[in-house]
This record gives C-alpha cells, sequence and structure tokens, in this order.
C-alpha cells in the first residue's frame, strides 16, 4: 500500500488489528527486516495491528531530494504515523538506524508510545565514536536457516537501495542536529533492549550509558550475536520479546483496571 504525504509516498505493509505497533527498519535496509523476525511472532498472537514501512530511498519509498538529515527523515516518520493512526496510542519496533529514528519519535511524539523495542541499537550516529568489540570475536556459522533468511530479509533490500541517496544522506545528514538520549525525559513504558555481543557495527557498550532513561527497560546482550542476533539467536529473541508484548498487555491492563 501507499500513504501519499505532503512532499513524499511512502510504501508501507499493515496486518491484523489491535494495538498498533510501528515498525522501523535499519539504513539501506527495507521493512523485511523487521517483518522476518516479527510476524512469526504474532502467528501466536492476537491484538495488535502491525505496521511496516519502507524509509525514503530504501524498499518502495522513493528517494526525495529535499530529504538531507535525520532531523527530515524523523519528522517525515512522524508525519506518517499522524496520518496512518492518527491520535493513536502505539509501540515501537526498531532496528538499527531505526531506533536512532525511534528514540526521535519518543523526544518528539512522547504521549502516544506505549513501549519500545531496539534491536542492535545505533546509540552514537558516528561510527567514529562507538565502542564496538574486536572484530576477531569468535561466532557461530551460519546455518542453513539463517542464510535463508538473509537472502529473503536483507540482501534484497541492500540490492534495491539508492545508494547514491544514501551514501550522500551518510556522509553530510545522518546524525541528528540534537542529542536525542539528552533531549529525552524519562520513558517509563515497558522498553527493550537487545544487543549483540559481536555487534562490530553498532557495539553493545554505548546503549548502557541511556539505560537509566528507560527505568521499565530489560537489556539484553546476546552472545554469538552480530548485527543480525534476530537470525543469529532467533529462539532467545523470540522468547525476549514475547516476554516485551506480556510486559506491555500487563501494563495496559493495569492502566485500565485503575480507570
Amino acid at each position: 500500500m501507499e500513504c501519499k504525504l505532503k512532499n513524499a509516498t511512502i510504501y508501507y505493509k499493515s496486518y491484523g488489528e489491535g494495538l498498533p505497533i510501528i515498525n522501523l527498519h535499519g539504513f539501506t535496509l527495507d521493512h523485511r527486516i523487521v517483518e522476518g523476525c516479527m510476524e512469526p511472532i504474532f502467528n501466536k498472537r492476537n491484538g495488535y495491528k502491525r505496521i511496516y514501512f519502507d524509509l525514503p530511498g530504501m524498499g518502495k519509498t522513493k528517494a526525495e531530494s529535499w530529504i538531507k538529515n535525520s532531523n527530515q527523515m524523523l519528522d517525515l516518520c512522524i508525519e506518517f504515523i499522524k496520518r496512518i493512526i492518527p491520535k493513536q496510542r502505539f509501540l515501537i519496533v526498531s532496528e538499527s538506524y531505526g531506533s536512532y529514528l525511534a528514540r526521535g519519535i519518543i523526544y518528539k511524539y512522547p504521549k502516544y508510545v506505549e513501549g519500545a523495542l531496539f534491536i542492535c541499537p545505533v546509540i552514537k550516529a558516528e561510527q567514529n565514536k562507538r565502542s564496538l568489540p574486536k572484530k576477531d570475536l569468535l561466532i557461530a556459522q551460519p546455518n542453513i536457516q539463517m542464510s535463508k533468511r538473509y537472502k529473503e530479509e536483507i540482501q534484497p533490500a541492500i540490492d534495491i537501495a539508492n545508494t547514491t541517496f544514501l551514501n550522500e544522506f551518510a556522509k553530510r545528514g545522518y546524525p541528528f542536529s540534537f542529542d536525542v538520549d539528552e533531549k529525552i525525559r524519562k520513558f517509563e513504558k515497558p522498553s527493550l533492549f537487545l544487543l549483540g555481543r559481536q555487534d562490530s557495527a553498532v557495539g553493545y557498550r554505548d546503549a548502557w550509558n541511556v539505560i537509566e532513561k528507560y527505568p521499565f527497560a530489560t537489556f539484553a546482550i546476546l552472545d554469538q550475536a552480530s548485527h543480525n542476533l534476530q537470525l543469529e539467536q532467533e529462539e532467545l529473541f523470540n522468547y525476549l520479546v514475547n516476554e516485551w508484548l506480556g510486559r506491555i498487555e500487563s501494563s495496559l491492563s493495569s492502566k485500565i483496571s485503575t480507570k
């Protein structure tokens, strides 16, 4: 489906009914990386409307020449959310760069966000400022299932990404013009941080520096997991995400019972 905004047209997919979940993918990828790990969970769980969309220059959403930085990318995400689920409360599921944008949404649109999941989140936008593990740390070799999922959920997006647009964006506009983690007040909703112990792309140490902003967060560093931990540690990923959703449901039901 397509959502026509003021200055862009966003490709998206939607499944189910209930509490909306906005899903944000990583840089150079598209909605398939989040759809691939989240939809199997909802095969056994009802009550959620899952919305997956492609950021400009990625997947089926066309690059727009006016988008030159993450401030504008964030504003576009919020415009999309307001259009697709106006004045509705929602959850955020995010991966890598999507988690950078997700924290921007929590800062700018906080009263509607009921919970957040951060998968291998970008904490520091500038790569030379990231605290990264050594690349020679051992990690298990991909199995047949992992390789199949990589070919279905990741590689096709890389193949169709608008590299000219994205390279220029990464060079000049990847960081926000503000420190998003300084701007966020305490986010007192159920949250989950999932980090890969062998993630040499964004690391895991930097996320611990923001954990006090999320007093209701579970923070898990998974061994034998890099920047694709949802593929590499699928069983543990599913367990922790289901536990997070359980906390969401308990939180929302307690709000209803106290009214």
